[in-house]
């Protein structure tokens, strides 16, 4: 049975106060369409799907030797950081020879790690102050935001592990808006990330009656009912108008929802029997009462799944940790701050230290990436509808080097993007060029951004 029937295009299952869109299913056949009929985004209408976009951000460098392939092309052996990614090599690309110059000190000498994250999606100088005078440019997903915000509920998501701040010296002279903030909506306005999941959640879910909103939560609370039990009559009388393929698909979809809730919830309970400690609702702690950055950022990096799966945004953008962060990670071993590691003077067991926290961190990228093609979308998947960039602001944090950055892009672009191969990019290539090509295929035209010089034409070829 492959009947469609027609519904609004948002289509949500609804109840109390409570909404939860829907991924695209083939029965359904939207009412009204944006599509390009180019087929560069749009909306599900015949064979068109829209893209999404995305930036993961990591900090203080990587250990670049073990991160870089030997062999150009296809068929390259993965370096021990991006082993993780064994099982994906063929949907993403290696891209390296890129450059951020705005990063650089020029005259304004130290505060590498404020210039490496405001300028890594702005590719625009930033203003050296720690005062209320912050300078940045507009990053590149809020560009796409604001041309695609009025397809999606959302025009973008932010989310990390890291929460931002917009004010404070954090960086030689450099205000912590610079160092926390990757997203920025205007020169002067960064968009901090939510980094707790259940805000997260409750934000994707809620009603947009901020009364029935509290009305919801306060009754679920109280019950302690799923998200998904006010939507289960709604749910069942469109089940029915489906296909077989579909129906599997909304019980599959419904399913990795009631989970995610259920993880959330477990989330809130670890560490609250711990004297005189406040505990963040909804982020992941362990038996000591300290954030667990696994379980935390595969929450928050499965929200994001969610949100690109339903459509409520096509951009977002994703903060591992701010540069500068100095957390250790005795997950794998390394007790020792991030950050002071990072300067390790070419000592050889400071960057093997660091290479298993760049390990760490991809490991999470690889988990996003495959859950990403999990998910069924038209012919292919959702992961082939997008374009994953993952990277840091810096190359070797030891040199402060914003030259050679270390960036993965995964992700089809729609069938746009030739993946599986290392590219290397002519010396001092500007990052920019990459996110014009990005734009681009998101159907966001533009001349130039940042300090572009033309387009990432590797891409397809």
């Amino acid at each position: 049975m492959n009947t469609s029937f027609p519904l609004p295009r948002r289509h949500f299952l609804k109840g109390l106060g409570t909404l939860v869109a829907l991924p695209f299913l083939e029965s359904i056949r939207p009412i009204k369409s944006l599509a390009d009929t180019s087929g560069v985004t749009g909306s599900a209408v015949g064979s068109v799907l829209p893209r999404r976009m995305a930036f993961i951000y990591v900090p203080n460098g990587i250990n670049m030797a073990d991160w870089t392939p030997k062999t150009l092309g296809t068929g390259f052996d993965l370096p021990a950081i991006l082993e993780p990614l064994k099982n994906l090599q063929s949907d993403f690309n290696v891209l390296t020879g890129l450059t951020q110059d705005a990063g650089r000190a020029k005259m304004d000498g130290a505060g590498d790690h404020a210039r490496a994250s405001a300028t890594w999606l702005t590719s625009t100088r930033i203003r050296k102050t720690n005062g209320v005078d912050i300078h940045a440019g507009i990053s590149v997903d809020q560009v796409a935001a604001q041309r695609l915000g009025r397809e999606t509920r959302f025009a973008s998501l932010e989310l990390g592990c890291d929460r931002g701040q917009t004010s404070g010296n954090c960086d030689s002279g450099y205000s912590c808006a610079y160092s926390y903030n990757i997203a920025w909506r205007t020169p002067s306005s960064p968009l901090p990330p939510e980094v707790d999941p259940a805000l997260a959640f409750e934000r994707l879910f809620s009603s947009a009656n901020r009364n029935e909103t509290a009305e919801r939560r306060a009754r679920r609370e109280r019950d302690e009912k799923s998200i998904l039990d006010f939507v289960l009559e709604d749910a069942r009388v469109l089940n029915a108008k489906l296909g077989r393929t579909d129906q599997r698909k909304l019980d599959e979809y419904l399913t990795s929802v009631r989970d995610l809730e259920r993880r959330i919830q477990l989330a809130k309970t670890v560490g609250q029997d711990l004297p005189g400690f406040q505990q963040p609702t909804g982020i992941p702690r362990n038996d000591r009462g300290r954030p667990d950055f696994q379980p935390h950022s595969r929450l928050m990096l499965d929200i994001l799944a969610l949100a690109f799966q339903t459509d409520a945004t096509r951009v977002a953008t994703f903060v591992m940790k701010h540069d500068g962060s100095d957390d250790p990670y005795p997950q794998v071993g390394v007790s020792e701050g991030h950050h002071t590691l990072s300067h390790h003077q070419n000592d050889e067991e400071k960057k093997a230290k660091i290479a298993k926290i760049n390990r760490f961190h991809l490991e999470q990228f690889a988990y996003f990436i495959g859950k990403l093609k999990s998910i069924q979308e038209g012919s292919g998947s959702l992961l082939d509808q997008s374009m994953i960039l993952y990277g840091s602001g810096l190359a070797d944090g030891n040199q402060h080097a914003h030259d050679n950055l270390p960036i993965l892009l995964a992700g089809r672009g729609g069938g746009s993007i030739q993946t599986g191969r290392h590219i290397r990019f002519p010396k001092e290539t500007p990052m920019a060029n990459v996110f014009l090509s990005m734009l681009d295929r998101m159907n966001v035209p533009a001349e130039r951004f940042g300090d572009s010089t033309g387009r990432a034409n590797q891409l397809t070829t």
